[in-house]
């Protein structure tokens, strides 16, 4: 599996499945999130209301992944899955690890060979993005996809860009 960076706009990637870092709600939000469901339009909440009303009436897991349409973005899937938020206290890279890996699973089920990720919790949820990048790319190295070709890292600065861009070179 290839591992890419990308330094833009998560929304604008041509790519099979594109990962909303959501909130537990799947209503939409900010950042990602809510760069997505605008994006993708009204076909993404529906799906995600729809995922309310049936499995997910508490909300999506922390850790966990599930898809939808991709509405009007240039992918045909989202896969949702929501981050930890960051603590001094308690040691959650367990539960952001389990994003990537999750998200890399309903990739693999949904057929999907490229996969963009954006750089989960280390917005509003303040996961240092040193350590985000650590974890992210060596969950995604350890991930076993059967499918999933290429796993595209999409950053929006040009210093997030160039922390993962380390961290891929340290974790080789």
């Amino acid at each position: 599996m290839k591992i890419v960076l990308v330094e833009g706009d998560i929304t604008e990637q041509r790519v099979d499945a594109i990962v909303n870092a959501a909130n537990s709600s799947l209503m939409g939000g900010g950042g990602v999130d809510g760069a997505i469901h605008r994006r993708g339009g009204p076909e993404i909440l529906e799906e995600c209301r729809a995922l309310r009303a049936s499995r997910y009436g508490r909300g999506l897991p922390t850790g966990q992944a599930v898809a939808t349409t991709a509405g009007r973005l240039p992918a045909r899937w989202v896969i949702h899955t929501v981050g930890p938020v960051h603590s001094r206290s308690e040691d959650r890279s367990h539960l952001l690890a389990s994003c990537y890996r999750e998200s890399l699973v309903v990739a693999d089920t949904l057929g999907a060979g490229t996969v963009a990720f954006p750089a989960i919790s280390t917005g509003i949820y303040r996961w240092p993005v040193e350590d985000a990048a650590r974890i992210a790319i060596t969950a995604v190295r350890q991930a076993a996809p059967a499918v999933v070709e290429e796993v595209r890292f999409v950053l929006f600065s040009t210093a997030a860009y160039a922390v993962f861009e380390t961290a891929l070179q340290d974790i080789g």
